[in-house]
């Protein structure tokens, strides 16, 4: 996807998002942790910062790893995922990052 399309299926994404949980349009992070919290499997719940910024790690591994570079490891004792990382990100510029991660979180909504 050209960084156009990907920009109108984000814009797209984001605004089914924001009526979906009647709120405003949410940034990369928010949708980060939603896909966390997805992932993790346990449902809506109280998180406290530590486990809001797992969940977002949770999500950025499970969005890599449909590019290879991340393999689910298994589960905790707790039932929380852990990914094992297995062959290096490229170090893509912010606005590359950004148009990456964007295009994996439409793919990963797309998928559901």
């Amino acid at each position: 996807m050209n960084a156009a399309l990907i920009n109108k299926k984000w814009n797209e994404l984001q605004v089914r998002t924001a009526e979906q949980f009647e709120t405003e349009k949410p940034d990369i992070k928010v949708m980060l942790f939603l896909i966390g919290v997805q992932e993790l499997g346990k449902g809506p719940q109280k998180f406290n910062k530590r486990q809001k910024e797992e969940l977002m790690h949770i999500a950025t591994c499970r969005l890599f790893s449909a590019m290879g570079f991340y393999e689910l490891d298994g589960l905790d004792q707790d039932g929380w995922p852990h990914w094992r990382l297995v062959k290096p990100i490229p170090n893509y510029t912010l606005l590359e990052q950004e148009m990456v991660i964007k295009s994996l979180i439409i793919d990963y909504f797309d998928e559901a």
